[in-house]
């Protein structure tokens, strides 16, 4: 995908999830997926992906939820998966079962062309919050959907209410430098924590039918592997890890420490079950 391609403020994020980011997640996706599946899970109920409908996955990384959402549309339907970063797209394409009506566009939301008046669902994990400009992404993507046509997606909530990604945070801290500092409407994983921002979005995009449903989740960040392996985790995945992934060895090897230290005074047994505070949001396209 040329940089043409990409609207010009996402072109950061491009080229973050193009190289350090996107390999870390490609490396370990099995892991990821895993300790995310009860999101998708639950994502996936709302959305209500039907056998025969064109479904569209955002920010669709190495491809979890779209292989999920083309089972359900399955046969007739189709299941296109887009994100910016063609590192984790080649992991999604190497994984896609031979039966399953999906494929995958290295293309930015923000830009990207949608057939008009042809998609029923637009679904996303985790994959809206990096928008430069989200009112005018959703806007495009509602030029794509079918009157009446069901846009759902995971978010995160308050960086506070999820220390599963703010346990490891902390501890990195002690060690190595913070990450740039950035405001509460920044693209990044909390920039949808604040409700009343989601919903101001989704109306200037012209959504209607808006909810906003909070849930919690006890993620085992060990997947019942140990202290050890949460904190493998946690050096690639999340702020942890980006805050980690330039620093020397003895940076890293001192950080990991602490790491382990924060992480087995939350052990039970082998798994390591840490709160995970998320916003499933729905909403409609009007008819």
């Amino acid at each position: 995908m040329s940089m043409g391609s990409i609207h010009s403020a996402n072109a950061a994020q491009a080229d973050y999830w193009n190289g350090k980011g996107g390999r870390r997640w490609a490396e370990h996706q099995d892991r990821h997926d895993a300790l995310l599946q009860p999101i998708s899970d639950r994502l996936l109920l709302l959305a209500d992906a039907r056998p025969g409908e064109f479904v569209l996955d955002i920010g669709c990384g190495c491809g979890a939820t779209t292989v999920e959402l083309a089972a359900r549309v399955a046969p007739e339907g189709e299941a296109l998966g887009l994100d910016v970063s063609e590192t984790m797209l080649r992991r999604a394409r190497e994984r896609l079962p031979d039966e399953l009506p999906a494929r995958f566009i290295h293309a930015d939301a923000t830009v990207y062309e949608p057939p008009p008046g042809e998609i029923d669902l637009v679904a996303s994990r985790f994959g809206v919050m990096f928008f430069a400009d989200p009112a005018q992404a959703f806007a495009n993507l509602r030029t794509g959907m079918k009157p009446g046509g069901r846009l759902a997606f995971a978010c995160w909530r308050a960086a506070r209410e999820n220390p599963w990604l703010i346990v490891p945070l902390r501890a990195a801290a002690a060690h190595a430098p913070l990450l740039p500092e950035s405001g509460p409407e920044d693209p990044g994983p909390f920039a949808f924590a604040d409700d009343g921002r989601v919903r101001r979005l989704l109306s200037e995009a012209g959504f209607v039918d808006i909810d906003l449903a909070a849930e919690d989740f006890d993620l085992d960040v060990a997947l019942g592997e140990g202290v050890d392996a949460a904190v493998e985790i946690a050096l690639n995945l999340g702020p942890a890890s980006r805050m980690l992934e330039d620093q020397p060895e003895n940076t890293r090897a001192a950080a990991a420490k602490a790491i382990r230290s924060a992480l087995a005074a939350h052990a039970v047994g082998e798994s390591v079950p840490l709160g995970a505070a998320v916003w499933f949001v729905t909403a409609r396209n009007p008819q």
